[in-house]
């Protein structure tokens, strides 16, 4: 359609859209890089990422760092310089390390970020382009499509009458309609709402037809952009996981501080030190703050996601990281997931002929005319992919059609009838209305008869069974053009064709996988029964209950469709609004649904879902919006390597927030205990600090990145109802830590006993300490099966050689050892030491050794 050059309304915006070609060709590259330097990006203000400065503000507010500085300040008032300055020193190394790593999340925020970025299709040099939606500029063509949301401000040239949501600027929840521009020569500014206008808004939302849009304006010029400050104001939303664990760490926080001043006190007034008071009591509060916890789950969230981004799994919400472990059901769409979405136009039915037009040859004359009624009713600029094979068969065969230019008037899919029809000239004066879709659709519209249709759901069902995707196409010529409503006229009934799309080779095996990892796969699809079970046995999925149509899914009551579903793993002819029932009924069985879907109607059932999975690239801007996870690449084996590695991520923080309960019980107790039993301090808060530089880096680099389960996928799902860390961690996570302070406190007190110098004695209860942290970390951390030495496992033995010089030079360098009030040991205590620290730490590993060699002898599996 022609169009003049469009004002906009600022001078540049004008001087650009003037340059706009009339045609539907776009700009040229070079001009849209100029117009983009000028303007600059299509985007709204966005959030900003904490910069360093921000990390340490945030650190520095802590109850643990506020205590550290106390303590540190008051060293140096007392005189005790050395040990203030080393207070101060360490205060700043365990600072650093925090920012260091979440600096790293940062940094994979950032690139989940880039990979959550919309796109949008433009025409730039009369050629389809999928780019950055960043990158638009004013002046450029767009194509918006059913569910996609609008980039920029922008007027309507080409196309259907949209129907558009613009509640996000308006407020008004029904949807307006939207007709193609005839001759508009100032668009001006244009508000939001109202029907039958030409104006389109970035944000808003397309709800039904497809179109050309010319841009008028990007990024802050936009009217979502002019909000966009405070859309960039508002912050993120803590998952309920980080609520509770920031609820905990605040109560935890004033118990700290409660003890911290009773500490004191007591041994203010029985010791008369109340120096040496204070400096237990934060000790004790430092010891008490498991500081760790709301660091882990920011860093394994974030981690996590952009591990799983790698994996082409792209996280919308991090929280659903800890229900990917628990899915038990993944119902997934055929075409595109499970096939390789490369559709082929392989077949042609007519008059009780078959073609097989995979070799290429030429049509036969009777199949020519069910061909060009099937590019009739295509999409000229097609998505589909079945529209793309029709048109690439058409342009090989050469097709004459009936009309020029672009349709008159085009009525897309409804969930009532399920037939895309599209309205030419014919070169008589009348117009041709040409439909292709569902058979038992294009049979509706050509009024045929029961004998008829059963005739022909015969031939449908034996092309079905071959795995083809079988349409039908329908023509009817009338004399002038009335705008008539497609069912109100006859069709006539031109034929049938046939779209193979292969499964995916990798399918098998990812469907036998998630068989073994205890998920059923459910195929839902729309297609024909006959091709559903084809393509479901030729996936692996299991086929021996049949198969259930959408018709019989409408007849069934609740409880019978509840009872269906039990059984019943392949579902076809469903429509849209359908799978929302079946994923309400698999939740009723007490699944935990995880399910794939990419269309507007898909929207409500991905909501439902426990797991909503948007596919990436074809899937609308609704579906995406719906979702909890996006597949990037649309595979079915990335779902199920998503979850693969949900599980990983899910044992892995589960290890963490066990160790770091268990860490905290012997360094609360060391604190406390000596001054309850009338002994020597064995840690003051410079000690506190060099086990913070070990714990802060295993907790967020070790539990991290050790590598999966060996059996992780040979496991049934956890329970839904099972928390990530619950009362059974915690507990073992006690457990854990009053072995490692019963040997530790043991050991000191014994060295007193044996009549160790006080200096020594530190020194050998510190020993243990640390390096039963470590054998501690590395116990809970690694599982059977894995080498000792994995690569993977480089970080925990880098931080275990810097623990291990830090202990040395602590304990061998004479300024140091005063300031931590540590001298040497004899060799035949610090072999003790070690013995000790190693059985403290490690008979936990040992015990998961022993599981694991016994297990499998039995045949037993269970979820740790």
């Amino acid at each position: 359609m022609p169009v003049q050059a469009l004002a906009a309304s600022s001078d540049n915006e004008a001087e650009a859209a003037a340059k706009t070609p009339a045609r539907l060709t776009g700009l040229d590259e070079a001009e849209a890089q100029r117009r983009l330097a000028r303007h600059g990006p299509n985007a709204v203000q966005e959030k900003r990422s904490r910069g360093i400065l921000d990390i340490i503000r945030g650190i520095l507010r802590e109850p643990m760092f506020l205590l550290l500085l106390a303590a540190a300040g008051l060293y140096l008032v007392l005189g005790d310089i050395g040990e203030g300055l080393f207070m101060v020193a360490g205060a700043g190394v365990t600072i650093g390390l925090v920012v260091v790593q979440e600096a790293r999340s940062e940094r994979a925020l950032a690139a989940l970020r880039e990979l959550a970025e919309p796109f949008a299709r433009v025409i730039r040099g009369g050629t389809e382009r999928r780019l950055p939606a960043r990158e638009v500029v004013p002046g450029d063509l767009i194509l918006v499509g059913e569910g996609e949301r609008l980039p920029a401000d922008g007027i309507l040239i080409d196309g259907d009458a949209l129907t558009v949501d613009e509640s996000a600027l308006t407020g008004e929840s029904v949807p307006v309609s939207k007709r193609p521009a005839a001759d508009v020569t100032d668009a001006g500014d244009p508000e939001p709402g109202g029907d039958d206008t030409p104006f389109l808004f970035a944000g808003t939302l397309n709800v039904r037809g497809q179109g050309a849009v010319h841009v008028l304006r990007t990024g802050p010029t936009t009217r979502l952009g002019r909000i966009g400050a405070s859309l960039a104001a508002i912050g993120d939303e803590p998952t309920l996981l980080q609520k509770t664990t920031g609820r905990l760490i605040a109560r935890l926080g004033i118990l700290a501080l409660g003890f911290c001043a009773v500490v004191a006190a007591t041994y203010g007034m029985l010791r008369g030190d109340w120096v040496g008071g204070t400096l237990s009591g934060i000790t004790l509060a430092i010891a008490l703050l498991p500081e760790e916890f709301p660091m882990v789950l920011a860093i394994f969230m974030a981690l996590g996601a952009f591990r799983l981004a790698r994996h082409k799994v792209l996280v919308r919400r991090a929280a659903v990281i800890e229900t990917l472990g628990a899915a038990t059901v993944l119902c997934v769409d055929k075409t595109g997931t499970l096939t390789e979405n490369r559709m082929v136009l392989t077949t042609a039915w007519w008059d009780g002929k078959v073609q097989d037009l995979g070799d290429g040859s030429r049509l036969s004359g009777g199949a020519v005319d069910p061909l060009r009624k099937a590019v009739l009713a295509s999409a000229v600029r097609p998505v589909d992919p079945m529209d793309k094979a029709v048109h690439e068969l058409a342009a090989q065969l050469s097709p004459e059609p009936d009309g020029a230019g672009g349709p008159l008037r085009t009525y897309p899919l409804r969930p009532e009838l399920l037939a895309f029809i599209q309205v030419w000239p014919d070169s008589r004066g009348g117009v041709v209305y040409a439909a292709k879709g569902a058979p038992e659709a294009v049979f509706r519209l050509c009024r045929m008869n029961d004998e008829e249709r059963a005739s022909l759901d015969r031939v449908v069902a034996g092309l079905a069974s071959r795995g083809l995707r079988v349409l039908g196409v329908a023509s009817v010529l009338v004399d002038q053009d009335h705008a008539k409503a497609p069912e109100d006229l006859a069709f006539r009934f031109d034929g049938l064709i046939g779209f193979a799309d292969p499964v995916r080779p990798d399918v098998p095996q990812s469907v036998a996988e998630a068989k073994r990892a205890g998920i059923t796969v459910a195929m839902i699809t729309g297609d024909y029964p006959a091709t559903a079970l084809e393509i479901a046995r030729q996936a692996g999925i299991d086929t021996s209950a049949g198969v259930l149509s959408g018709r019989e899914i409408a007849e069934l009551d609740r409880d019978g469709l509840h009872e269906r579903v039990r059984r019943i793993r392949v579902f076809a002819r469903v429509m849209p609004e359908q799978k929302l029932a079946l994923v309400e009924a698999l939740k009723a069985n007490g699944e935990v649904v995880a399910m794939t879907g990419d269309g507007v109607n898909d929207a409500p059932a991905l909501e439902a879902a426990h797991i909503g999975i948007a596919m990436g690239q074809r899937g609308t801007d609704v579906a995406r919006e719906a979702a909890d996870l996006i597949l990037l690449d649309d595979r079915f084996v990335s779902i199920i390597g998503g979850v693969r590695l949900g599980r990983r991520i899910f044992a892995n923080l589960r290890k963490a927030l066990t160790y770091v309960t268990a860490i905290h019980v012997p360094i609360a107790g060391l604190a406390l205990l000596p001054l309850l039993m009338g002994l020597p301090p064995i840690l003051y808060p410079m000690h506190v600090i060099l086990l913070e530089l070990v714990i802060d880096p295993v907790c967020s680099l070790v539990f991290e990145g050790e590598p999966s389960e060996r059996h992780a996928m040979e496991k049934p799902p956890r329970p839904a109802s099972e928390p990530l860390f619950g009362t059974s961690q915690i507990v073992l996570g006690f457990i854990q830590g009053a072995a490692v302070l019963g040997a530790v406190l043991g050991l000191y007190v014994w060295a007193l006993n044996a009549d160790v110098p006080e200096m020594q004695a530190r020194a050998v209860a510190f020993v243990a300490l640390v390096l039963g942290n470590l054998v501690l970390a590395f116990a809970d951390a690694a599982e059977p099966g894995t080498s000792f030495f994995d690569r993977r496992r480089l970080a925990f033995w880098g931080i275990g050689a810097g623990a291990a010089v830090i202990v040395t030079t602590a304990i061998y360098v004479p300024p140091l050892a005063a300031i931590l009030r540590v001298s040497p040991p004899s060799l035949s205590w610090l072999a003790t030491t070690l013995a000790i620290a190693v059985l403290a730490g490690g008979w936990f590993g040992l015990a998961k050794r022993l599981r694991a060699a016994w297990m499998p002898r039995n045949g037993l599996w269970t979820s740790a």
